[in-house]
């Protein structure tokens, strides 16, 4: 059997940019280990599979897969998917949106032009972090406890914790140890200089199922859980960019932007790498 896919770059600024994801476009007959060992030979930090949708209001399904399990959400694979699902010929019930079936439930995206934007997800934890997880989280980043100028819960799905320094060049600078024998899901943002292209540097890492620490080159469901965070608190209002993977060399930008209703939205270009099959 031979499955077609798409290889799909999420939130790029340009060429090779932003964060790859592998796309099953017809999923329909692999099994749960199918797709997990598929997955893990991609090497990709997710990849997607596409399927019917079961609720009746969704257009399409995804069931999303990292390297060690399956995610019931996450930003680049939404983005992604529901561009290789449009590209593959995909015709949404609603001409304003697409709606999405995943492990969460169902997440509206938005079309603006070439960009695509989902609804951010409900936080599923919010609120201070206790001081044992804050101390132990600046000891995996690596950094004094007086250098985070806030911190807050931002979990919705992966287990996010944020971490605000005073700057964006602090970020940049954050050298997080190798490897915690806790798990890592840490989240670091800091405000650019006025006049960037970006207002926010953030950084997201956490860690593998060894207990390597792992940083990601454009991170979704981060960036929707800051940004509420972020707007809630108000450190942000209307829209902003956040740059992400300056230090993997990459260049990533991610809009998000809240509307009359108060709902957050995330954003960023989608762009079909390559394309083909695989056998299984």
């Amino acid at each position: 059997m031979r499955c077609k896919f798409r290889l799909v770059d999420v939130f790029g600024s340009g060429p090779w940019s932003g964060n790859p994801l592998a796309v099953i476009t017809a999923a329909a007959d692999l099994s749960t280990e199918e797709m997990q060992r598929i997955t893990r030979w991609l090497n990709l930090s997710e990849t997607a599979f596409l399927l019917p949708p079961i609720a009746a209001e969704a257009d399409y399904r995804v069931r999303i897969f990292t390297l060690a399990h399956e995610l019931p959400f996450a930003g680049h694979p939404t983005l992604g998917s529901c561009h290789a699902w449009l590209e593959a010929g995909g015709q949404p019930r609603a001409a304003d949106a697409v709606v999405q079936e995943c492990g969460a439930g169902l997440v509206r995206i938005a079309r603006a032009g070439d960009r695509l934007a989902f609804a951010a997800p409900p936080l599923r934890r919010s609120g201070t972090p206790t001081t044992e997880d804050l101390d132990a989280a600046c000891a995996q980043m690596g950094i004094a406890r007086d250098a985070v100028v806030d911190a807050n819960w931002v979990d919705n799905g992966p287990g996010w914790i944020a971490l605000l320094l005073g700057s964006a060049e602090e970020v940049l600078a954050v050298e997080p140890v190798r490897h915690s024998d806790k798990p890592v899901a840490i989240g670091l943002v800091g405000p650019h200089a006025p006049g960037r292209d970006a207002a926010f540097e953030v950084r997201a890492l956490f860690s593998d199922a060894q207990g390597g620490l792992i940083e990601d080159p454009a991170t979704g469901s981060l960036n929707a859980s800051l940004a509420q965070w972020l707007f809630t608190s108000g450190r942000a209002s209307g829209a902003y960019i956040a740059a992400q993977g300056t230090r993997l060399g990459r260049s990533a930008r991610i809009h998000a932007s809240r509307d009359a209703d108060g709902q957050v939205w995330i954003g960023g270009n989608t762009v079909t790498m390559a394309s083909g099959a695989i056998a299984i």
